[in-house]
């Protein structure tokens, strides 16, 4: 483990001869991560803020200071609106605090592992980050442990990838769902100088088929980003617990301009929902700019990207019997686990159509019928083992 300033942030820096990840210490944000494929491809899929290298200036959030790559967030959204009166910053403390350097052991010689802390002050409680590498494997391994933070409380992974230029160049997938829906309200306003292009509170069954705000198209398909330049906004999905018949939930997107993928492995009965944020220049005050393109693929047990109040209460998803909130209290810790990982693809590797889980590895085949098989242990992430 090592510590350097990397695009103004002070960063811990872990690493071995597959990955190497920096977590910034304000922030607890993870980026940039660099996979070092078999082929000698490096891969650097996630994104950081274009103003990271500018000169300090007041931010309108807080997370906006070191904003980059995939960060925890609890509670999880733009928390607006006070609850009990706790009025927390966008996406908490976790991704806005300043972590501390706990240790950087393992009790294995084939891991690597950089443990970091946090104390919250809003609401009482210690979390603890755990970041592990593993030889062979060309994924993050990461779990979060909450103690204390008594009550219920949105969480998630804001993981955010470097959007390519070129139109429809990221194919985006996900396991099985049982609802897909527009985010709720209004996105992006107007007033505010941002704008969107998906209806309000619109279901849909297929990425391909998402609602829009226009009479044409009345629907676009989402599958394949980005979409017309000029827009920012959100929808979710709800992954089908039954039809994963206990394997983890996952989103996936692969780059077909420089043949790779990106993936993450999550426990869908903690982190039920992924919400995709789509940034395409959509936002023009600052420190947006009109500059912004990124990916969001976070995923969550919340209410979109609302916040505490609207997570806990009643609401669209709850209603239909989804958590949106878990509850923390003084007997359990929550243990919130996910993995991430990026590897080479061949040049007609197209979207993701599967992925079957095999004895410490995972295969991901395309549309096209290509296989891709990635050594990993991904019954860590349903909570076998406290270690990869």
């Amino acid at each position: 483990m090592k510590n350097q300033v990397i695009h103004s942030q002070p960063s811990f820096v872990l690493a071995n001869e597959q990955v190497s990840v920096a977590i910034t210490k304000r922030g607890g944000q993870m980026a940039p991560v660099t996979f070092k494929s078999r082929d000698g491809q490096q891969i650097s899929p996630y994104y950081i803020s274009p103003w990271q290298d500018e000169e300090p200036a007041n931010m309108p959030a807080e997370v906006l200071v070191p904003l980059r790559g995939d960060f925890f967030c609890m509670p999880f959204g733009g928390n607006a609106s006070e609850y009990k009166g706790e009025k927390h910053p966008p996406h908490g403390e976790t991704a806005t605090g300043v972590w501390s350097f706990v240790d950087d052991k393992t009790s294995r010689p084939d891991c690597s592992r950089l443990t970091l802390a946090l104390d919250t002050h809003i609401r009482k409680g210690r979390v603890t980050k755990e970041i592990s590498l593993c030889e062979q494997h060309p994924v993050v391994y990461q779990r979060h442990t909450v103690e204390g933070f008594v009550g219920p409380t949105p969480v998630g992974h804001h993981a955010t990838l470097a959007m390519p230029d070129d139109v429809g160049t990221f194919r985006i997938s996900t396991s099985p769902f049982r609802l897909g829906m527009t985010n709720p309200g209004v996105f992006s306003d107007p007033a505010c100088g941002e704008y969107q292009l998906l209806a309000i509170g619109k279901t849909f069954g297929d990425l391909k088929e998402i609602p829009t705000l226009l009479k044409e198209p009345a629907c676009i398909d989402c599958s394949r980003l980005p979409l017309r330049r000029g827009f920012s906004d959100l929808f979710a999905v709800v992954a089908d617990i039954e039809a994963l018949n206990g394997t983890p939930a996952w989103s996936a997107a692969v780059n077909t301009k420089e043949h790779w993928v990106w993936f993450s492995l999550r426990d869908p009965r903690k982190l039920p929902t992924t919400a995709f944020w789509l940034e395409n220049h959509g936002r023009h005050s600052f420190p947006w700019n009109g500059r912004n393109q990124c990916l969001g693929l976070e995923d969550i047990c919340g209410f979109f990207a609302d916040g505490l109040a609207a997570s806990v209460n009643e609401n669209t998803l709850s209603d239909q019997g989804i958590a949106t909130a878990i509850t923390c209290s003084d007997a359990t810790p929550a243990d919130i686990r996910s993995i991430q990982g990026a590897v080479s693809v061949p040049a007609t590797f197209d979207r993701v159509a599967e992925i079957c889980f095999g004895d410490n590895e995972i295969t991901l085949r395309s549309e096209s019928g290509q296989l891709v098989t990635v050594p990993l242990n991904y019954k860590f992430v349903l909570g076998e083992g406290l270690q990869p």
